[in-house]
């Protein structure tokens, strides 16, 4: 769904990008302190989660969370690929190009959001007539919704382990592949969560190995990011749900769970949400 002016309250500064971090607390990075620093540490982090009866608390010398992880893409899931594309290219000024089609019965289009990142339509495949996808809701899908979104790390299984640890399960590790407009196959990996809400907050976890990141490819057309806000009833526990898995977002309370996107655009900031 498209909005013209943006509603969100409290956007960042475009200087800081689309991250924004979630309290220290609930976030356990690793800065190469020495080793009794990361033990006061430690000691610090499993004092302020004693109080979780859900979440295992750090032992001083339990490793914490090191391998960064960044956002990778947006997920804008729509009824009817080709229209959906049509529609944004109309609001954003800006054509997506086509990123190929899945086996499972979906193909996209992408536009980048900077080093790194990009904006992935997705809906059934025109050239698969009759088909029926079932991934981000496509099966029942009646309107464009910015439905679910990633974060890239370099090491998927123990990226899983930790979020696991830290009390919440990013679900299985499975292999996924497209196959672009040239004939090119590109294969990722990634995790899968059994959740039949119609929106992830949380995001998904992706590796892409060797394969070239989708934002590197010189076609892509380029928006800004000027804000990304997930929203839920109980910001808290969406808090800590991020924090597990590395995710970075504005947090906001809301009567059901959305994502909510800012993009800078030739036609001014459009919302997808």
């Amino acid at each position: 769904m498209f909005r013209s002016r943006p509603r969100v309250t409290a956007a960042m500064s475009p200087s800081r990008g689309c991250s924004a971090p979630v309290p220290e607390h609930e976030r356990p990075r690793g800065s190469g302190r020495s080793t009794a620093a990361r033990v006061r540490r430690h000691e610090r982090l499993a004092a302020a989660f004693l109080a979780r009866a859900d979440r295992p608390v750090l032992s001083p010398g339990e490793p914490v969370k090191e391998e960064p992880v960044s956002l990778d893409h947006l997920v804008y899931a729509v009824p009817d690929l080709l229209t959906g594309v049509a529609v944004f290219a109309k609001e954003t000024g800006v054509d997506p190009v086509p990123g190929g089609s899945h086996p499972g019965g979906t193909a996209n289009y992408l536009v980048g959001l900077g080093p790194g990142s990009y904006l992935e339509i997705i809906g059934p495949d025109p050239d698969q007539p009759g088909a029926r996808p079932r991934a981000f809701g496509l099966e029942n899908l009646t309107e464009p919704r910015l439905t679910a979104w990633a974060v890239r790390t370099r090491d998927l299984g123990a990226a899983v382990r930790e979020a696991r640890a830290w009390g919440y399960d990013p679900g299985e590790i499975q292999p996924l592949s497209r196959r672009t407009p040239d004939g090119a196959l590109l294969r990722w990996w990634l995790t899968h969560r059994d959740d039949p809400a119609a929106v992830r907050t949380v995001p998904f976890l992706i590796d892409w190995g060797g394969t070239p990141h989708p934002s590197a490819a010189a076609e892509l057309p380029r928006l800004g990011l000027e804000s990304f806000t997930a929203i839920h009833p109980d910001p808290g526990n969406l808090r800590r749900d991020l924090a597990a898995v590395g995710g970075r977002a504005q947090v906001a309370a809301g009567p059901e769970p959305a994502l909510r996107a800012v993009l800078s655009t030739p036609n001014g900031p459009v919302i997808l949400d």
